[in-house]
Parts: structure tokens; C-alpha cells; sequence
């Protein structure tokens, strides 16, 4: 096979004994996160100071080394950010892994100046999903290489690696995250946790209920409505191959190292196979399916791989780690259960596993087996967490523990030694801390100090142990942790995070044990904006919007008076006749329409009903419209979607074309005053009122729950005959919709708005405004116009305004009041 680009397994890491395992075990590259700036903070991630080992470990092993930055820059954090890109150019990591528009930007800048020899690679969660979107981030970055959304069929990807001569990435392996990366809100809207920042709260694997035309729906044991099986494509690497997928992505930062050895092992396996145009040895491939089980599955799946399978690809049945199916429970009694026959897998006492009782019984009880008798096996009470009261026949069974296999899994990696810099200078620290005081470290007469102060644990103390494990990351420092003296107070807590941040101050501060090296250059600095843009002015005038979602709110909306609607229908065909009875009835307002939130392969066609529309403007919601609509000379601005978090992204979408940016949703109250004042106000453009749009997915809940079909195309289409909302733990209803494309988004079902902060963000030069309607009526339309428009005139106060309607205090999805 003559391929232009060398294929690559691409692991995980989220330690040190995952790196070794992924090396033991075949990987090309390895990818992992950093203690800032990575979009898995719960790993236990890697520090700067680590680089120095690390790097050059995986570079004497043949192995590339990938950090990820996937996750948005907020306007405060760019500069320290374009130093940590250089601090990892200067370490020799070979490419760093981007989600935001304006950091891409500038690394794409220094590395044409010649500045930064380290590779850029576009992250998923840029939501790169069509061949037009390639383009654009090829165009505007030049990157080296580019992850794909997940949603996307081998077609797809071909489509997509077709329109770019740059290697293509793909996830293989691993869990599937319900929402398109980069375009979920739900953790933050619900949890207050970005997803964007790296603190996915997996809203995804909780149960919900649905309520269709006003009646809860029994779904019987389907409550995970919204958890998908774990993809698994070692059954299609060639096709990938085929396809055009150069990095085969493997999913797993939060994973452990036997999942990192299992995973990696088997598609070396099949790609060698593949590479060779042969196929892997079926007992071979029966060994590697099974290891993967049993190191982490919810089930397996193809994904997307294979085009639309809605209940193939999420069953809601359970959103946990099931491991492998032994089989169905023929006979039970107290402490035994009997199946039908012996499963293929090895069976032996010491095991774990997991019966499946159903949802409507106690779910999620196992243990272990202490005797294997023909087709009985036999639980140790001691351990076990199962009532045999609630245990049938019909029940599965699932073997979610194999100490052999871990045993041998574990063998594959531990004698990769990790390797060890030889310290130049030890450093004896003493730590002082109390409740309510901060913790101090001292060494050699410098003293650091935690900044906050010090709390009651309830669950981690501080102990010795974790403070010498954070101090004693020193590598690349010249440094060695010695010895550690305390006047600290039991059970308190302090994050990991601050640990670090004390660490590397001490370092900075203490004189080096060596000359620092000659900086190669300069250091690298984002530009100053307030050259760029002008200087902040109050905006005299306001301008408001309404985005409608039904005709009858645009109606409304533009009888109410406002001179820009924006349309985002369900129904494309509505569009054209819509727009045409604005402009015979209300000539003064501007009709601007809203594209799919998502573009794929050959769904350019969904841009003929806006063409036919002829609308004054577009709203632009993915990277391919803007590829498209720019070309064509249509008027656009950027929504949301696009994630415009810090100037340097929204200065790029103006260069490109756009009227104006929608900021993202992502900022708080804090971080869109820090955007404020650098200047670029007057580009921006603030939704003041909406439902937060919180999961945005390829996975069509109607379809699955709501019919017999697998798509579109057998569905029946509920969607367009039912009104339906999703019921969350805290029995909070949430609106849910599905577009043109069958793509669901599930709202928030309260609205929220920023009212609380127009004056001062006027005062800073923002002058657009925008409502975003969901369910209202052309009544509740005017009335919203109407106390929206008071408050901009200074005719009701905010307090007033919230009080009116009903709506929660918050800007964005990360600040609540």
C-alpha cells in the first residue's frame, strides 16, 4: 500500500505507567495533558517540569510526543498561554493538540515567522465535520495535521480527507461523548462545569425520562437516553485506512494503564495487519476484543463508522463499565447463579462480575467468584454487593474483572523503566499550614504561599505523602526534592492545583543550580489589542435582535418593532415564504437566517434553501458556512458556536468576513470584561435572553425512543408529530428539538439572561444585543421585546426585568447568581 503520510497509533496517557504501557505495546505517538490548558483535568496529567524526562524518553523509544491544548483561551490567560506553547517548543514536544481559533492563530503565525518548530494539530473539538471546514482551518492555520469529529461514516472521512493533503486523525477506540466536541453546554448549564475548559461532569451518563405531548413516556429499563456505547472499530481499521485516517486516535486519558496496553496492542495488531493487506488471526482477534472488554467497555459499537444506527449506537440501558457478557442467568439461588452454557472467555474463581437486574430492581450488583461448578458459579458473600432477593432467571451476567489478564497486561509494560534526570542540588522544604490559614513552603529563605487558605477535608487530607508527591516533580529544574520537615495541622485540603502552582513559584524564585541557557528568542507574546482595536467608547445606542424559531415569533417579533430577526426553523422550506411576508410587511427589518449548527459531507444542499431566501444576512453557526457564504459575498456573523473566547479569535473571524461575533458562551461575567476592555466591543455581539443549548448531538432520541426505525429514512419521523422534554435527576424539564440535519439539541428548560450586567457592558462599547425565543408565543414574544427594550432605555431595572419573567441570573453558562 503506497500512502503519503506514515500511519500512526495515537494512546493515551494520563501518567507515567500509562506512557510505558503505550509504548511497551506498539504506539506511534502518545498524547497527554498538561496541568493547565487540556481538556481531561481530572487525569493526573503531566507538569512542565516532567517534559524534560518525558520527552526525551519517548523520543529515544521512536515515539512522538502530543500535548493537548483542547480547550478555549479565555482573553486573560492568552499570554500565559503563548508561553507554555513555547515552553513546550523549547522542550521538543513534537505538536500540540488545539481547540481555540485564536491560539491556533497565533502558533500558525509564529511557526510561518519561523519562531516555533513544534507542530500544530486542529482538536476535534474545533468540530471539524466537512470538507469544506478542512479547507478552512488548512487555509487559515496550515496545521499539520487534523482530528475529525467522531460523527462522521468512512465516506465521510474519505470526503473529508480528500480536500486536504494534510494526514487525517480519527478516534478508533473508546468512549463516545453524546454531544459533537466542542458544542456541549450541559455540564455548564446544569453543573456549572465547563466541557470546554475541561471539566466535563459526563451529564451524558445519567438517566433521564422523556415526556412526549405532555405524558411521561415509560420507557421501561431505557433511562440513559443520552450515554452511547463505547466505539470500537478493530473490525474496520482497513476501511479506515482506505478512508484516508493516517492517526488511528485512541480515546483514554482517564483510563488506566492495562486499558492503555489492551487498546494499544490490539489495533498495532490490526494496523500492521491492514498495512501488510492481511487480516489479523482470528484467535488473535478474539484475545484483543476480549482484553478491551475487560479493561473498560459500556458495550461496543461501530459509532458512526457505518453510517446512522440510532439504537445501535445507545440502547440506554446502563451508562457504566459492563466489561464482557458472560451470558443469560438460566437458574439462580442464595450465592449462585447458573447460565445457559459456558461462555468462549476464561472463567476462573477470584473473577469479578456484574448482574444485570434491570432498572427497575437494584441495578449494578456483583462481586466475585470463589467456584466454578460445569455451568454454576458461585459468589463470595464477603465483598459481594447482591440482594439474591432481586436476582432472576433472564438476568445477564457480566464478567467485569480478570486478575490473569491483568496480570499479563501489566507484564507487558513494567520493565520500561521510567527514566530518571540526575539532580544537581536537593532542596529540604518546610511546610507550615493551619484551618483558615494558607499553606507556606520555605526553602533556602524563600517562602511561597498557597494563596487560599487551608479547609476541613472530607474526603483527601493534605497528608506528607501528597504534598511530597506534587513538590517532587522537579524535572528539567536541576532540582531534587530532599527532605520535608512540617508544622501542618491533620486533615485539611488544599487542590493539587495550587500544590503545583507553589511548586514551580519556588523554583522560579530559588537562584538555578546552572546558567539557563541563551533564549533562542524573545519570548512569544500575543499582540497588544488595544493597538488593533480602538479604544473602548460607552455605546450611546443599542441593538437588539431576536433570533425566532417559529414564523409566528418573527411576526411578532418584527411587529413589535425590531429592525433584525434572525430565522432558525426546523423546517427549512418555511424560510423562503417567511422571509418574503417580513419584507412585504415590514420593509425596516432586516431578515437574517441561521445555518445548521452542524455541516457534513454533502449536506452543502441545506445552504439551497437560504440561497432561495435571499435573505440580508447570515448567522453562522459552523466552520463550512463560513467557508460557503464567504465565497458567495453574503453578510454573516458568527454565533456561538464558532467559540470566540479572547480577541485574538474574534479578530481572526473579522479578517475573515464576519459583521460581527457572538461571544461564547463559555466566558462569565469576569472573563467577558476582560474581552471588553481590550477593545473589541463594537465586534462583538451578546445574547442577552435564551435557553442555554445544551447537548447538540448527532444521536436522534426521537428515532431511538419514539420509534421502531434506525434513521431518517424509517423513522417515521416523530419528531415532527411530538412535543418533547427531558427530565433530568433533579426532575428539572428540558426542551428537546431536532433540526433539519436529525440532529437533536436539548435546551435548558429555564431561560436565562444577562440583564443584570447591559449597563456596564455598554459602558465598555458593547452596543448588540440578541433574544433567542424557544417555545414562546407570539404574545410572550412582544412582551419579552417589550421589557427587554425598557431595560436598554434605562425604563426597567434588571431586578424588575428578572423578576417580570422568570428568569435565572446568569451571562453565559459558568456564573450563576
Amino acid at each position: 500500500m503506497s500512502l503519503h503520510h506514515q500511519p500512526e497509533i495515537l494512546a493515551p496517557a494520563g501518567n507515567w505507567d500509562c506512557v510505558r504501557a503505550a509504548v511497551a505495546n506498539g504506539a506511534d505517538a502518545v498524547y497527554f495533558g498538561l496541568d493547565q490548558f487540556n481538556a481531561r483535568m481530572r487525569a493526573d496529567n503531566f507538569t512542565r517540569e516532567d517534559l524534560a524526562t518525558l520527552v526525551p524518553f519517548l523520543h529515544e523509544c521512536g515515539v512522538r510526543a502530543y500535548v493537548t491544548m483542547n480547550v478555549l483561551i479565555f482573553p486573560a490567560e492568552m499570554a500565559e498561554a503563548m508561553a507554555y506553547v513555547d515552553a513546550l517548543d523549547a522542550a521538543g514536544v513534537d505538536a500540540v493538540i488545539v481547540q481555540d481559533l485564536g491560539l491556533a492563530d497565533l502558533i500558525a503565525r509564529h511557526r510561518r515567522e519561523g519562531r516555533l518548530k513544534i507542530e500544530l494539530h486542529i482538536s476535534t473539538q474545533m468540530t471539524v465535520s466537512s470538507p469544506e471546514a478542512v479547507q478552512w482551518v488548512d487555509a487559515l492555520f496550515d496545521p499539520q495535521q487534523i482530528v475529525l469529529a467522531r460523527e462522521l461514516s468512512l465516506k465521510e472521512i474519505r470526503a473529508c480527507a480528500d480536500a486536504t493533503t494534510k494526514p487525517i486523525e480519527v478516534f478508533c477506540h473508546g468512549a463516545l461523548c453524546v454531544a459533537y466536541s466542542g458544542q456541549c453546554l450541559t455540564s455548564e448549564s446544569l453543573g456549572q462545569r465547563s466541557a470546554n475548559r475541561g471539566e466535563c461532569a459526563q451529564a451524558c451518563r445519567m438517566p433521564y425520562k422523556l415526556e412526549v405531548d405532555g405524558r411521561l413516556r415509560d420507557l421501561g429499563e431505557r433511562r440513559y437516553i443520552f450515554s452511547p456505547q463505547d466505539l470500537c472499530a478493530l473490525e474496520r481499521v482497513s476501511q479506515m485506512l482506505e478512508a484516508g485516517v493516517r492517526s488511528f486516535k485512541i480515546e483514554g486519558r482517564l483510563k488506566s494503564p492495562a486499558y492503555v496496553a489492551a487498546t494499544t496492542r490490539a489495533y498495532r495488531r490490526a494496523l500492521d495487519a491492514a498495512l501488510r493487506g492481511a487480516n489479523v488471526p482470528p484467535a488473535e482477534q478474539a484475545d484483543s476484543l476480549y482484553a478491551m472488554q475487560m479493561a473498560f467497555s459500556r458495550g461496543f459499537s461501530f459509532g458512526w463508522l457505518e453510517g446512522t444506527d440510532h439504537p445501535l449506537l445507545t440502547h440506554g440501558r446502563f451508562g457504566k463499565k459492563r466489561g464482557a457478557l458472560a451470558g443469560r442467568i438460566v437458574r439462580c439461588g442464595d450465592g449462585w447463579v447458573e447460565l445457559a452454557g459456558m461462555p468462549a472467555m476464561p472463567i476462573a474463581p477470584g473473577d469479578g462480575f456484574v448482574i444485570d437486574a434491570g432498572q427497575d430492581r437494584n441495578e449494578e450488583q456483583g462481586g466475585r467468584i470463589w467456584k466454578v461448578q460445569g455451568n454454576r458459579l458461585f459468589f463470595h458473600g464477603k465483598g459481594s454487593r447482591i440482594d439474591w432477593r432481586f436476582v432472576r432467571p433472564g438476568d445477564l451476567l457480566w464478567k467485569t474483572a480478570d486478575p490473569a489478564l491483568e496480570k499479563r497486561l501489566h507484564a507487558t509494560w513494567c520493565h520500561f523503566a521510567r527514566k530518571v534526570e540526575a539532580p544537581s542540588a536537593a532542596l529540604d522544604i518546610h511546610f507550615e499550614g493551619r484551618i483558615g490559614a494558607q499553606l507556606t513552603a520555605t526553602c533556602r529563605g524563600v517562602t511561597v504561599g498557597s494563596g487560599q487558605p487551608l479547609e476541613a477535608a472530607e474526603k483527601r487530607p493534605l497528608t506528607p505523602e501528597v504534598v511530597e508527591a506534587q513538590f517532587s516533580r522537579l524535572g528539567g529544574t536541576g532540582y531534587s526534592l530532599g527532605k520535608c520537615t512540617y508544622a501542618l495541622e491533620e486533615g485539611l485540603m488544599l487542590p493539587l492545583s495550587i500544590l503545583n502552582r507553589m511548586r514551580r513559584e519556588l523554583v522560579e524564585k530559588l537562584p538555578r543550580p546552572a546558567a539557563d541557557e541563551t533564549p533562542k528568542h524573545s519570548p512569544l507574546l500575543p499582540p497588544d489589542w488595544s493597538q488593533i482595536f480602538p479604544t473602548p467608547k460607552a455605546a450611546d445606542k443599542y441593538k437588539l435582535s431576536v433570533l425566532c424559531r417559529e414564523p409566528e415569533q418573527a411576526l411578532a417579533a418584527a411587529a413589535a418593532g425590531i429592525k433584525r430577526i434572525y430565522l432558525d426553523f426546523t423546517d427549512l422550506k418555511q424560510l423562503a415564504p417567511v422571509t418574503a411576508q417580513l419584507r412585504r410587511e415590514y420593509p425596516a427589518t432586516a431578515v437574517w437566517i441561521a445555518t445548521l449548527r452542524i455541516m457534513k459531507p454533502k449536506e452543502s444542499g441545506y445552504f439551497r434553501f437560504i440561497n432561495e431566501a435571499a435573505p440580508d444576512g447570515v448567522l453562522v453557526r459552523n466552520l463550512g458556512a463560513a467557508l460557503n457564504f464567504r465565497e458567495k459575498g453574503i453578510p454573516m456573523v458568527a454565533d456561538f458556536s464558532l467559540n470566540a473566547a479572547n480577541p485574538q479569535s474574534v479578530l481572526l473571524l473579522r479578517e475573515w468576513g464576519m459583521r460581527a461575533v457572538t461571544v461564547s458562551y463559555d466566558l462569565n461575567a469576569h472573563q467577558l470584561a476582560d474581552l471588553l476592555r481590550s477593545g473589541c466591543g463594537p465586534e462583538l455581539e451578546l445574547t442577552l435572553h435564551q435557553h442555554i443549548p445544551m447537548f447538540h448531538t448527532e444521536h436522534c432520541v426521537f428515532c431511538t425512543f419514539l420509534s421502531q426505525g434506525h434513521s431518517f429514512l424509517d423513522c417515521g419521523r416523530p419528531c415532527e408529530h411530538h412535543r418533547v422534554r427531558v427530565m433530568d435527576r433533579t426532575y428539572a424539564m428540558h426542551y428537546l428539538r431536532s433540526d433539519e440535519g436529525c440532529r437533536n439539541t436539548l435546551f435548558n428548560g429555564k431561560a436565562q439572561s444577562a440583564a443584570r450586567y447591559v449597563v456596564g457592558m455598554r459602558r465598555a462599547g458593547l452596543s448588540r444585543f440578541r433574544l433567542e425565543l424557544l417555545e414562546e408565543t407570539p404574545e410572550q414574544t412582544a412582551t419579552l421585546v417589550e421589557a427587554y427594550r425598557a431595560l436598554l432605555r434605562g425604563k426597567l431595572s434588571p431586578e424588575a426585568l428578572m423578576e417580570k419573567l422568570d428568569l435565572l441570573d446568569r451571562i453565559g453558562v459558568t456564573e450563576t447568581v
